[in-house]
């Protein structure tokens, strides 16, 4: 199992091998923590799904529980750890997960969430609480022999936000799953992400998201992690520099923070360890990208995409310096098609919804949620990611705008429908609609447009938002509230978001 562990101690016995601000590892500790994790979670009753839950900030322990997991033949799910209680009730519920992970800061609500669903094994390390399960504990009463790797792997269940008002959870897609029969085999597959050879690869977003997520698996490859609790403009400068990390995984919010630092501040550190950043998320504006090529190099690959997915375009620094602003062009298995709202293909520049053909024929598939699989769909693996764009004659993407109410936040998919259905319960409000507005860090903001009931003149804005902060987690709450007389919903009571959003987006270029 951990025999990469083993090797690489023997080759770089004092090489550290994972480390946050708090602790470092070794290879030899690695692969006894992953031993014990692994063969702890292998021994466990999680039920027919073999699933458990990590709801944790940034570490060296998320990192162990992920991948022990996956080691153990368990499906992980990684849960947003901004949550409350209730939120991520629903989702242990809905992935059946039998085990959670939980660190010092999601202790409290990580508890509440699993007696709501009904789970008793709750882990968790630097924890006062004396009603879970101690790590340190759970692993020293775990065996540290090697596991038994012939069990087939199996890929982590990722949650969305809603589109209408819960998330919804899709398996890590075959694109970002490294699969094979066997845990052994999967490690081997492991060992072709191009990532893993470069040297130490440094973990700046939070680990629920898909992108750090392999990066921390990456430490499966033999690649050394370097985990940051969270992300920090400097303290990413002074890691690069100290640690001489080679790889990274951002989204364009990172680059806006780094960018903004004093110059002095970043004349201070070195960067020139960097080979390669990858960055998702979001489009990235021109004048960022271009910012940060300047300053590191033509180290960037653009990776278009979704968790559903993976990724669907891809774009090189050299290729971008050519085709500025383009999220490049389709990779395998996907074909980028650019339809009309007649499902008819439309000429070369020309605006259009954009689609993407699964030469698998798998497309989008949502857990338990077949409705919603067909919905993302036009034809059976040919699906939308709910954005406006155009391609060039050379099959460079362009997106332009989104169809869906999706908006994207510092690189978090936000759905509006789920501040929506608890705004409407307000006692002061009639009707609501929300919608992204330009952020000029985050990328985009929500904003809350309100009706309000007859005689409540006196609402505040500032009440609003905290009703909604008081029963959803905050990121997912608008930032900004405007009260309006009409929201223009047509016969059917439906709303043109497009159309709303349209003022606010007026002169805003990349």
């Amino acid at each position: 199992m951990t025999t990469f562990a083993k090797t690489i101690a023997a080759e770089r016995p004092s090489e550290i091998a994972l480390r946050d601000p708090r602790q470092a590892l070794t290879w030899l500790e690695v692969d006894d923590q992953l031993n014990r994790a692994a063969n702890a979670i292998r021994s466990a009753e999680l039920g027919p799904e073999r699933r458990i839950a990590v709801f944790a900030e940034n570490g060296v322990e998320t990192a162990i529980a992920n991948l022990g997991g996956l080691i153990g033949g368990a499906s992980v799910v990684p849960v947003n750890f901004h949550l409350t209680a209730e939120e991520v009730a629903y989702i242990l519920s809905d992935s059946d997960s039998r085990m959670l992970f939980v660190g010092p800061e999601t202790a409290e609500r990580g508890l509440a969430a699993a007696q709501q669903a009904g789970i008793s094994a709750v882990v968790g390390w630097r924890c006062e609480e004396a009603t879970l399960v101690n790590w340190d504990s759970w692993l020293e009463e775990s065996s540290g022999t090697e596991p038994d790797t012939s069990i087939k792997p199996r890929p982590n269940l990722l949650y969305t936000s809603g589109t209408t008002g819960r998330p919804k959870g899709t398996h890590l897609p075959p694109t970002m799953f490294a699969g094979g029969d066997t845990v052994e085999a999967h490690l081997e597959n492991l060992k072709l992400n191009p990532l893993a050879t470069l040297g130490p690869h440094l973990v700046v977003g939070p680990m629920y998201h898909t992108g750090p997520l392999s990066g921390a698996r990456l430490l499966a490859a033999g690649a050394p992690s370097v985990i940051l609790t969270k992300f920090d403009a400097e303290n990413t400068l002074k890691a690069i520099a100290e640690f001489k990390t080679t790889s990274t995984i951002m989204v364009p919010t990172h680059f806006v923070r780094l960018l903004a630092l004093d110059p002095d501040v970043k004349a201070q550190y070195d960067v020139s360890s960097m080979i390669r950043v990858s960055h998702t998320g979001s489009k990235c504006p021109v004048d960022i990208k271009r910012g940060m090529i300047e300053w590191w190099g033509p180290i960037f690959t653009d990776a278009y995409g979704a968790s559903e997915v993976g990724t669907t375009c891809m774009i090189t620094s050299e290729e971008w310096l050519e085709h500025p602003g383009s999220v490049g062009r389709s990779v395998p298995p996907f074909t980028a098609k650019i339809l009309d709202e007649a499902g008819q293909p439309v000429p070369a520049n020309t605006e259009g919804q954009l689609y993407f053909e699964d030469a698998t024929g798998r497309g989008v598939v949502y857990h338990n949620d077949p409705e919603k699989s067909a919905a993302a769909h036009i034809a059976p693996g040919v699906f939308t990611l709910g954005e406006i764009a155009y391609m060039d004659e050379d099959g460079y993407v362009y997106i332009t705008d989104r169809f869906s109410d999706m908006i994207v936040s510092g690189g978090v998919n936000i759905y509006p429908a789920e501040a929506e259905q608890v705004l409407i319960d307000h006692p002061d409000i009639l009707d609501v609609a929300c919608i992204g507005i330009p952020h000029p860090e985050m990328g985009e903001e929500l904003k809350a447009m309100v009706i309000l009931k007859d005689n409540r003149e006196d609402a505040e804005a500032a009440a609003i938002i905290a009703f909604c902060r008081s029963k959803l987690s905050h990121y997912k709450c608008p930032r900004t509230v405007d009260f309006v007389d009409d929201l223009g919903r047509n016969t059917m009571g439906k709303i043109n978001k497009r159309k709303l959003r349209a003022p606010f987006w007026e002169g805003h270029t990349d």
